[in-house]
C-alpha cells in the first residue's frame, strides 16, 4: 500500500493522526480515542475521532494491535510524521554540555569516539554508535613477493615502519618481471601518501593510457587496488554504546525483537554497512523498521548523520539505533550537534594520534 503524502490529509486528519504519533512516541502504547477526546485539543466526539482514525489505518497510516486497542503508527506513518509534521527542537544547553564535555577530555581518536557514542546513548535511551575507517598509513613503499602459482604476497611498508601484508590472485601468465613493473610503479605514485588519497589518480592514469605499464601490470595494480579498499571498509572502528538501554520496561512486552536487535549490534561489518548508507547526507538521515535491511528484523529505527573534517570531507558516521518510538524530534538535532562537534575537534587537531 502507498501511503498518502501529507498534503493529502485534511486538516482534522492530519492533526489526529500528528497527536497519534506524539502519544505512542512518548508512551509507546497505542493510542485511542477516548484519550483523544480528553485531550482538550480536539472539538470532536468520541465517534468523530474513531472514524478518522479508522480512515488513516485504512490509508496505512496507522495499525490496531488489537480490536479494542487504540491506534499506533506503521512504519509508512513514522516516515510520513518525520519527513512531514515533526518539528525538531535544537538540543539544550544541558545536552550539548554533555556532548560536549566527553569531547573535551581530550586523548585518542578512539577515546573521543566512545565519549560521543556514549553520551548519545545516555541522552536518547538508544544504544549511541559512532563509526570511522581505521587511519591508513602513508606509504613509503609497496612490492610483489609471489607465491604459489597464481597468488603473490603485497607488502605495503608505511613511512612509520608498520608493514602490511595482502595476499593478492594474479593473472594468469604473471611472471617476475610484472610484478616487479606494478610494485615499482604504486611505490612512485604512493609514496607520502595514503591508498585512499592515491587510488583515484591512480585509476585515472591507467584508464587513460598514461602509464607505460603492460596490460598484465595494469591488471595487477587494478586487482590490488580494489582488494585493499574493499579490505579498508571492512575494518572500521566502531564504537556502540549503551545496548542496555534497549532493554527497558517497555521492551518486556516484545523481548525477541530486542533479542534479535542485541544479535544485530554484535555485526561490526553490517552496522557500518547501515551507517555507511548516511555519509553522503548533508544532515541526519533516518531510517526506519524495514528501510534497511539489517533492522528489519528488530523493527528498529536509526538516526545517523556524517561527521566531517576541516576541510569538508566525510570523516565518519555518527548516530542512534533504537527502537521504532524514538524520540525523532529530539534525537535527530542531537545527532546533527554531535557530529558537527566532532568536525569541529577533528579541524582543530584536538585528537592525538595515539
Amino acid at each position: 500500500m502507498i501511503a498518502p503524502h501529507i498534503a493529502e490529509l485534511n486538516t482534522r486528519a492530519r492533526e489526529i493522526f500528528r497527536l497519534v504519533v506524539e502519544g505512542y512516541l512518548a508512551s509507546g502504547q497505542p493510542v485511542g480515542s477516548k484519550t483523544l477526546a480528553g485531550s482538550g485539543t480536539l472539538n470532536l466526539s468520541p465517534a468523530s475521532i474513531r472514524s478518522v482514525l479508522q480512515d488513516l489505518q485504512d490509508a496505512g497510516l496507522l495499525a490496531a494491535p488489537h480490536t479494542s486497542a487504540g491506534r499506533l503508527p506503521t512504519e509508512q506513518g513514522l516516515r510520513l510524521f518525520v519527513d512531514g509534521i515533526m518539528q525538531v527542537a535544537e538540543p539544550s544547553a544541558a545536552e550539548r554540555a554533555q556532548i560536549e564535555r566527553g569531547l573535551a577530555a581530550g586523548g585518542s581518536i578512539e577515546t573521543a569516539l566512545a565519549a560521543a557514542s556514549t553520551a548519545l546513548s545516555e541522552l536518547s535511551a538508544g544504544a549511541g554508535v559512532v563509526m570511522v575507517p581505521r587511519s591508513e598509513p602513508r606509504l613509503a613503499q609497496v612490492s610483489f613477493v609471489p607465491l604459489a602459482a597464481g597468488r603473490a604476497l603485497a607488502v605495503l611498508v608505511g613511512e612509520d615502519g608498520a608493514v602490511e601484508n595482502r595476499v593478492v590472485e594474479l593473472p594468469g601468465g604473471t611472471g617476475q618481471g610484472t610484478l616487479e613493473a606494478a610494485g615499482n610503479y604504486l611505490t612512485s605514485r604512493l609514496a607520502g601518501r595514503t591508498l585512499a588519497q592515491a587510488a583515484s589518480d591512480i585509476r585515472r592514469e591507467i584508464a587513460t593510457g598514461r602509464t607505460a605499464l603492460d596490460g598484465a601490470s595494469r591488471d595487477l595494480i587494478g586487482r590490488g587496488l580494489a582488494m585493499w579498499s574493499e579490505d579498508a571498509a571492512r575494518r572500521p572502528v566502531l564504537i556502540v554504546r549503551g545496548q542496555a538501554n534497549l532493554l527497558d520496561d517497555g521492551a518486556l512486552g516484545d523481548i525477541e525483537r530486542v533479542r534479535q536487535l542485541l544479535d544485530e549490534l554484535e555485526g561490526a561489518e553490517a552496522i557500518a554497512g547501515v551507517l555507511e548508507a548516511a555519509r553522503e547526507a548533508q544532515a541526519a538521515r533516518v531510517f526506519i523498521g524495514s528501510e534497511n535491511r539489517l533492522f528489519s528484523l528488530s523493527g528498529s529505527a536509526v538516526i545517523a548523520s556524517p561527521w566531517r573534517d576541516g576541510e569538508g570531507r566525510v570523516v565518519g558516521v555518527v548516530g542512534v539505533i533504537g527502537p521504532t518510538r524514538l524520540n525523532y524530534a529530539r534525537v535527530v538535532p542531537m545527532v546533527d550537534f554531535t557530529a558537527q562537534s566532532l568536525g569541529k575537534l577533528i579541524g582543530t587537531d584536538g585528537f592525538s594520534r595515539k
